[in-house]
């Protein structure tokens, strides 16, 4: 596969290939005589072919699924678009989202396609539908569902290192034997074999955060063997973040993996002033040799389990064993003491939004925070959190705000940072309606257009453009996406970039955007004037 360099260097090339040429509007069956004709064309866009360049003033073609021919076009087409004042790119690259199984739910893909997303990559936090399933024993046979169900987006998934670890070790923090590691690594190497693009870890959770560095390193050994990515929600992101990436960039390092760092943070007030230091660890680690990039979403947000207020150790085991500490008298107050200093490093229980419930009594806490909830519950804040993950058999999602602004245009600034979701696909219809999610799982991309490149100016267009498509192809080994170049997928957005902005709110999460106004998944008219055309033409890309 290409280096970075290699890749970027064949990238300006094609780029520079392309031409220029200022175009007039043309009927859609003008024709040249002995040029052959376009399924679909698209007229007098800005095209921002994906490599960072300066776009040009002209048109694109589309053909059998691909992209026939940049330029000053005047084939004959089938169908035109004139996309005089829009900006034509690649289709968006999310690479880092938990889409997973709800694909099944929402084949369509409505909150990523309504983004400019064409391409998600699911499996991510050490969390993947396979292989520890039943229904799913292997990537082949989840990858297999998706393609039998059909699907309105590409999705590729990582392998999830805590699913391999519970399969192989369990859910305990108990060291892994030599031949238990063997075994992990023979069935991350099956599910590389069959597609997946490398593994995940999210070693905040359970039981993957009982992994030592040895053990990750001999998985990652078996991706850097197969050419794979290794993405990693590291093992903090508050009070320890430098050492977390030290550790991140060390199983890199002595692995050969290539690492990708998931939504990369200084969390808590207390801790924002180190952004800059990470970055530098980051850079300092480039300059040695080791490939590493990041992502993160355009929000001060994050979102997680509400048993992350329960402590690592105690969250071994099955929830049962869980919720048996939590109702025991003394370490039900152990666990309520730790808990009590995340929600005060928080800023407040004022800072925690409950998001969802499956209980019919709790649906009342959805999208109220954790004081306001307590006092409807006439609870203290900790009795409240224990009672709704007992209640909830640990299965509450929540919104927590605690980062800087700031620090964001920073991450979107560096040469490195890349947006990306870290969120699902929803729908503001269906089963999938029914929570409230994170609004970055519908308006990470237009917000990051929007907010970030128009208003703020953190970076230009142009650049902005190659964060959200050739570099996160570039990260994954994706081949014939993410480019604007004869030959490759025709997964193109036509957006507004004078009015791109997102509409999704933490009250109101389940809203798509402004200023998509055209989307194509493997050359099929996927979002026509900001509408679905109801079309499923996405494909389980298999690395």
């Amino acid at each position: 596969m290409l280096s970075r360099r290699k890749f970027l260097q064949t990238s300006a090339a094609a780029g520079a290939a392309l031409g220029l040429g200022i175009t007039t509007p043309l009927s859609a069956k003008a024709k040249v005589k002995g040029a052959a004709s376009f399924e679909l064309l698209i007229k007098n866009g800005l095209v921002y072919t994906g490599d960072g360049r300066a776009p040009i003033l002209g048109d694109l073609g589309i053909k059998e699924g691909k992209i026939a021919a940049i330029g000053n076009l005047s084939d004959t087409a089938d169908q035109l678009i004139d996309a005089s004042g829009l900006a034509v790119s690649p289709g968006f690259v999310d690479i880092h989202s938990h889409t997973d199984t709800n694909l099944l739910t929402c084949p369509s893909g409505d909150s990523k396609l309504y983004q400019g997303v064409t391409t998600d990559v699911g499996g991510n936090c050490g969390d993947a539908p396979f292989p520890n399933s039943n229904r799913w024993p292997t990537a082949d046979s989840f990858f297999k569902a998706l393609e039998k169900n059909k699907i309105g987006i590409n999705y590729a998934s990582f392998t999830g290192q805590g699913d391999i670890r519970s399969m192989v070790v369990g859910n305990n923090a108990v060291e892994a034997t030599p031949d238990q590691i063997r075994q992990m690594q023979d069935i991350l190497a099956q599910q590389l074999e069959m597609g997946s693009i490398g593994i995940s870890c999210g070693l905040e959770y359970t039981p993957g955060s009982y992994a030592s560095n040895d053990e990750l390193v001999a998985l990652c050994k078996v991706v850097a063997d197969h050419n794979g990515l290794f993405a990693i929600h590291m093992r903090n992101e508050d009070d320890f973040v430098e050492e977390a990436v030290n550790e991140a960039i060390d199983i890199a390092r002595r692995s050969g993996v290539r690492l990708q760092i998931s939504h990369l943070k200084a969390q808590n007030a207390a801790n924002w002033h180190k952004a800059p230091k990470l970055l530098k660890l980051i850079d300092d680690a480039v300059s040695s040799g080791v490939d590493v990039a990041f992502d993160r979403y355009p929000y001060t947000a994050f979102s997680t389990g509400l048993s992350s207020f329960v402590p690592l150790i105690e969250r071994q085991g099955s929830n049962a064993e869980i919720i048996a500490r939590l109702k025991d008298s003394q370490k039900g107050k152990e666990i309520a003491a730790y808990g009590a200093l995340r929600i005060e490093r928080l800023g407040g229980p004022q800072n925690v939004v409950i998001t969802s419930s499956i209980h019919p009594d709790n649906q009342q806490y959805i999208g109220k925070n954790l004081e306001e909830c307590a006092a409807m519950a006439g609870l203290g804040v900790q009795e409240f959190v224990h009672h709704l993950l007992i209640s909830e058999n640990m299965g509450v999602n929540i919104i927590g705000f605690a980062m800087a602004e700031e620090n964001l245009q920073l991450l979107f600034a560096h040469r490195l940072g890349m947006p990306a979701s870290d969120g699902s696909v929803y729908s503001p219809q269906g089963s999938l309606s029914r929570s409230m999610p994170h609004p970055r799982s519908y308006g990470t991309f237009p917000r990051f257009l929007g907010t970030y490149v128009r208003e703020q100016k953190v970076t230009d267009l142009a650049t902005a453009v190659y964060k959200m498509t050739a570099l996160p192809a570039s990260r994954l080994g994706i081949k014939d996406r993410g480019l604007l170049i004869p030959g490759y997928r025709a997964d193109v957005v036509v957006f507004n970039p004078k009015t791109v902005c997102e509409l999704s709110t933490y009250a109101q999460p389940h809203r798509f955007n402004e200023g998509i106004e055209h989307l194509f998944v493997n050359g099929v008219w996927t979002i026509k004037q900001g509408q679905h055309t109801g079309t499923l033409a996405g494909t389980v890309i298999r690395l």
